[in-house]
């Protein structure tokens, strides 16, 4: 690959250009009207224009994109995360186009995006799944009467569902019958398709994801895991690795199982297994996830390694130059993300950035899409940088993320600086006992509920 296209914006594009220009590769920015002052518009080599501010008109408008590519020459196309990036029917135009998709094949990204084929692809390759139902569901009576059969509570989930949309906890009967039309025409509006399965609800769980690679020769690495249990409407906040939570036994299990889901479908390229671990350290399949994570920066600040360069020397069909037993974990890596939002709510806050001074902290890494100046506008993801500390212990990497927090200064919006610094110095995120309902139990207990 000589010209890359990064189909993407913000800190990912500019994180991805990064490692395009460290490998000598050109890169093509491709950008909406609200973006074209972003640092990563100009970082690129080329930038093209693709469309208006609304993501279907821009980011999401594949002819646009290919577009770009043919006019600047491009060999290849990297899809970032969110967006296009799990988009199979992308990953097949690209490849029509004859363009290097960096990620895995499309019929892959298509079984994995279907969370209910996931589940009996990984049911039937031994890899542990949450007890649910087998299929998708016809009705709410259907629901009713399989979720008496699993036992309540349920969890209600959308097949093609992401991001929490589409997903809800459930009770009794009638709380079912509700939340089925209301979560079906979400899935619908978001996903275009309203299939929707139930899967048991495993009470007070941590969300452990682990990193995975996989070459075109066969060989299929496990870069370790990441603990991701902080979350709000079920998106991450804040990642970590090692989990504290885990003990060594049960990493090599899981980790292990990850490596047999990726064998399972086939996958190559960079990916993410994500399990529901219980307080009795047993673990179920999740889903997959085929592109690369928003929280990357943790694994590769505790090994040292460039997961984008992994991921570009995949799509150029070079064998993995790693052996499992050389990836360790030399550190202890934290990262959280910095959005323009309100700390008490979490809504979006958009507005113009006044100034912007992100700390100079050692052994504190900072990817960012912004600067002083820019405008951050209702159109996008609100996250604006993501900060990852290291040390060699849990407690240095956390004491560095809260100095560099408090040392980071961004006016002219709001921010969710002040959460995540309540966040580090809770007590239950320091004795790293913390589940997926920390954000919740801290909201009841500041309520007096």
């Amino acid at each position: 690959m000589r010209k890359v296209l990064v189909a993407n914006r913000g800190e990912i594009a500019r994180r991805i250009i990064r490692t395009l220009k460290a490998e000598g590769i050109a890169a093509v920015a491709v950008y909406s009207e609200a973006d074209k002052d972003m640092p990563f518009v100009h970082e690129a080599d080329e930038a093209v224009l693709i469309g208006p501010p609304p993501v279907p008109q821009s980011y999401l408008n594949v002819e646009a994109i290919l577009a770009a590519a043919r006019q600047t020459g491009a060999d290849g196309v990297h899809p970032g995360y969110g967006l296009l990036s799990e988009n199979a029917a992308f990953a097949e135009r690209c490849r029509e186009a004859g363009l290097v998709f960096i990620g895995p094949a499309p019929d892959v990204i298509a079984k994995m995006g279907d969370k209910v084929t996931a589940r009996e692809i990984m049911r039937r390759a031994g890899v542990p799944v949450v007890p649910g139902c087998e299929g998708t569901l016809a009705d709410a009576e259907e629901a009713v009467a399989r979720a008496r059969e699993i036992g309540y509570p349920v969890m209600l989930k959308a097949s093609a569902g992401g991001g929490g949309i589409g997903m809800q906890v459930v009770n009794n009967d009638e709380d079912l019958r509700q939340a089925f039309q209301s979560a079906r025409g979400r899935a619908k509006a978001y996903f275009g398709n309203d299939a929707m399965f139930l899967e048991k609800y495993v009470q007070n769980p941590h969300h452990i994801e682990v990193q995975i690679a996989a070459d075109h020769h066969g060989q299929i690495l496990h870069i370790l895991e990441r603990e991701c249990s902080i979350q709000r409407r079920h998106q991450k906040v804040l990642e970590e690795s090692p989990s504290p939570f885990l003990d060594e036994q049960t990493r090599q299990r899981i980790c292990q199982a990850a490596v047999e889901a990726a064998r399972a479908v086939g996958y190559t390229g960079v990916g993410t297994v994500e399990f529901i671990v219980d307080e009795a350290k047993t673990f179920y399949f999740l889903e997959m996830n085929t592109r690369l994570q928003v929280e990357h920066p943790v694994t590769e600040e505790i090994t040292g390694l460039d997961l984008v360069k992994l991921q570009l020397d995949i799509a150029r069909n070079e064998p993995l130059r790693l052996r499992q037993e050389e990836i360790q974990a030399h550190r202890h890596a934290i990262e959280v993300r910095i959005c323009a939002e309100d700390p008490n709510t979490f809504l979006p806050s958009p507005g113009r950035i006044e100034e912007y001074r992100p700390p100079q902290v050692e052994h504190v890494r900072i990817d960012d899409g912004v600067e002083a100046g820019i405008q951050v506008t209702p159109y996008y993801d609100p996250m604006i940088a993501k900060v990852i500390a290291s040390g060699e212990t849990r407690e240095k990497a956390a004491a560095r993320l809260s100095d560099a927090l408090k040392a980071f200064y961004i006016s002219g919006i709001k921010t969710n600086i002040p959460f995540l610094l309540e966040v580090l110095d809770d007590p239950v995120f320091r004795a790293g006992t913390y589940t997926t309902h920390f954000v919740q139990n801290r909201k009841k207990a500041q309520h007096g509920s």
